[in-house]
């Protein structure tokens, strides 16, 4: 599903998160046969994003580092696809007369807000929506998906694209541009069968992500406070470093020595461990646990997912089938692309694979 589509041409993903920009091109050969054609990861200063929502006086900033990505990647594409998240977000399913054209559901929707998306319209909100179908208990009725954001939001994500130099073709919601890359990645692992129930858990700077995929979509979503960030923080402090950049970069340089591994890296591990078994265990108290049944299949991703010897702790913790995300993994890697970087980051770029894919969603 593609939101607030502006219509253009061939497009390259921009994932905003809370801590970094990534940029990700694709090109296809062949039925689900990718390459990645560009690629670039930038930091972001620190306060850039807030909620999931670039901070208004932090536009330029963001704006000059998706220049810079652009210019180190070079992709072809001029046009992108961004996502937004986080609470000023709305989706819903609604259902309406089935007799209505896409017009007049447009001008319904506008002229009940409060009805529709749950709220009066005191702020400006843009939405789109997408019939569904049929609604199973009344055949006359079409269920729909409504998607919703504050217009103020939305303009910022096309602001720093347009400072960047891109122009935007598709606003995405996080959620769903996830669910595009899940989706790809399960469809392409030989292990698993499209009729099982397989758990995403994205563990990044800020927050804990689990989606949940049953019957080929996401049926269970769960977010958490938890991420890298608090180790992070947590070393900058006990080190007397002087900034998250370098603390971030003693970690990964190994220059922090066995202190840092037996006093901060191993509990934080186990700490993440006991975060994706209370979240496995939320969804199997859920109701959709009654009807899609037992995970086959745990999948982690996000930057936290590239810690070393992570899968032991979590399987100690959670059991089963528990694998590092790789989107990459079946794909061809274009000679200008530093593959080894790409690989680094592989399991923190799921969103904005998803957003990449895009591109092939017209085709």
């Amino acid at each position: 599903m593609s939101i607030w589509n502006l219509k253009a041409e061939r497009i390259v993903g921009i994932d905003i998160s809370s801590t970094a920009v990534k940029l990700l091109e694709l090109s296809q050969s062949g039925k689900k046969r990718y390459k990645v054609e560009s690629y670039a990861i930038e930091r972001l200063p620190e306060k850039s994003i807030e909620d999931k929502n670039i901070v208004p006086d932090k536009l330029e900033d963001v704006g000059t580092i998706i220049g810079k990505l652009v210019k180190k990647a070079k992709p072809i594409a001029q046009h992108a696809a961004v996502a937004v998240a986080g609470p000023a977000v709305i989706t819903k399913t609604i259902n309406m007369d089935g007799d209505l054209s896409d017009q007049e559901m447009k001008d319904e929707i506008e002229e009940e807000p409060a009805q529709y998306l749950g709220q009066d319209n005191e702020e400006e909100i843009s939405f789109d929506f997408q019939v569904i179908g049929p609604n199973e208990k009344e055949p006359e009725r079409v269920d729909i998906l409504l998607a919703a954001c504050s217009s103020e939001i939305l303009e910022a994500r096309t602001t720093v694209l347009e400072m960047g130099g891109l122009k935007t073709k598709i606003v995405d919601i996080e959620k769903y541009a996830l669910e595009n890359a899940f989706l790809m990645l399960t469809q392409n692992d030989p292990e698993i069968n499209e009729d099982e129930t397989i758990a995403l858990i994205e563990i990044g700077a800020t927050t804990t992500m689990m989606s949940v995929l049953g019957e080929q979509k996401i049926i269970y979503t769960n977010e958490e406070m938890f991420g890298g960030k608090q180790l992070t923080e947590t070393v900058q402090t006990h080190y007397g470093l002087n900034s998250y950049e370098e603390a971030e970069f003693a970690q990964r340089s190994g220059e922090l020595g066995d202190d840092y591994e037996k006093t901060h890296l191993e509990p934080f591990k186990d700490e993440m461990a006991q975060q994706i078994s209370r979240m496995v265990q939320y969804y199997y108290a859920s109701d959709a646990s009654s009807h899609y049944g037992k995970l086959s299949h745990i999948l982690i991703a996000g930057g936290c997912a590239s810690i070393p010897n992570i899968i032991e702790p979590i399987n100690n913790k959670v059991g089963g089938h528990v694998t590092i995300v790789n989107p990459f993994a079946q794909m061809s890697i274009a000679s200008r692309v530093r593959k080894k970087d790409l690989m680094n980051n592989a399991t923190a770029l799921m969103t904005v694979c998803g957003l990449a894919l895009r591109t092939f969603d017209e085709k």
